[in-house]
């Protein structure tokens, strides 16, 4: 039954929402384990949440979808009764660990903050499939949660005026990459089933199309597609013009370059995988997107590590907990069943 509930809590990105706030608080130099494995908590906790609870407001829509038969909801293995106990516990303990943060550090702010997230992504989750261009309140619900995490660095972190340059940028690329996920990934690999039931999301909008088995991607969602992408690559070079000095880059700050373009030009082959495939392959989209999904949240901690070496390992763990929750729950390595 804990398979299921992994299943059911999307474990597969899980990793990544999680180091979110953790990504906010090294931006700031906090350093101390304790903190950033209680943040990490939290945003995994958020991360159960807001995934449960899409499944549950979506089961009318995905139930009539083979593709996605594994979900614990749509295969009965878990009742909608018992996901919407799971997914308020997950919130409730994450707002738990949260207060205590909050208390050992004395600062209350940042539960508001906190609290704006877990708003964000539950109207995603109302509206996502009633209206187009919705996706917005998902990338804004990551943006507070790595700001939540920013409020917890190495001094401390009273107002927004405290928050540094480096970490405002962290939390716009947070934005900008959920962003993406969800505009192009999430509204391609949906796109059959959600072009059946009427959904309006913003790919369907946008004019993407499956006619008689035939992909068929508008001009103008490869244009949204590559500039979300363009917009992402060009801010994760930013720090290095207005937080570090051009002129005295270290060696390991010059390789960083190196490093960051490789992965911008892989996220971009990656992307026009996806959105040049000619007939609709669930499977297929779901190891472009896994893939992308390896690479592109590899920016930041990878741009870190320029400000301490060691974050820069934290690059390994989306990857590494996306490639084992898959082996784990689906038998597969890039093409997690409930994606």
């Amino acid at each position: 039954m804990m398979r299921e509930y992994l299943k059911l809590a999307r474990s597969f990105n899980a990793v990544l929402t999680g180091i979110s706030p953790v990504m906010g608080a090294i931006a700031m130099e906090q350093y101390n384990i304790f903190i950033l494995f209680l943040l990490f908590l939290v945003g995994f906790l958020g991360h159960t949440f807001g995934f449960v609870f899409n499944d549950i407001i979506d089961y009318k829509i995905d139930k009539s979808s083979e593709e996605i038969s594994d979900r614990p909801l749509i295969s009965g293995t878990i009742s909608i009764k018992k996901a919407w106990i799971f997914a308020f516990a997950s919130m409730f303990v994450a707002f738990i660990i949260a207060l205590y943060i909050a208390a050992i550090n004395e600062n209350l702010i940042p539960i508001a903050i906190l609290a704006a997230s877990a708003f964000f992504i539950a109207l995603y989750n109302l509206i996502s499939k009633k209206f187009p261009f919705m996706d917005i309140f998902v990338a804004l619900g990551v943006f507070f949660l790595i700001l939540y995490g920013a409020f917890y660095g190495k001094t401390p972190v009273n107002s927004i005026y405290d928050i540094t340059k480096l970490a405002w940028i962290v939390c716009i690329l947070g934005s900008i990459q959920v962003l993406f996920m969800q505009v192009v990934a999430g509204g391609m690999k949906d796109i059959e089933n959600d072009f059946k039931k009427g959904a309006k999301t913003t790919a369907i909008k946008m004019g993407v199309r499956i006619i008689d088995g035939f992909l068929k991607v508008s001009l103008r969602f490869k244009a949204l597609a590559y500039s979300i992408q363009l917009a992402d690559i060009l801010i994760v070079f930013l720090p290095f013009f207005i937080v570090w000095e051009i002129n005295n880059l270290s060696v390991l700050q010059y390789f960083q370059w190196a490093v960051l373009g490789i992965l911008a030009v892989l996220m971009f082959v990656l992307s026009h995988k996806l959105l040049s495939m000619k007939h609709f392959e669930r499977s297929k989209a779901r190891k472009f997107i896994g893939l992308h999904y390896v690479t592109n949240f590899a920016l930041v901690p990878r741009m870190l590590l320029g400000l301490i070496p060691w974050a820069g390992l934290i690059v390994f763990f989306p990857a590494l907990g996306f490639i084992l929750s898959n082996i784990i729950l689906h038998g597969t390595v890039l093409q997690p069943k409930t994606m």
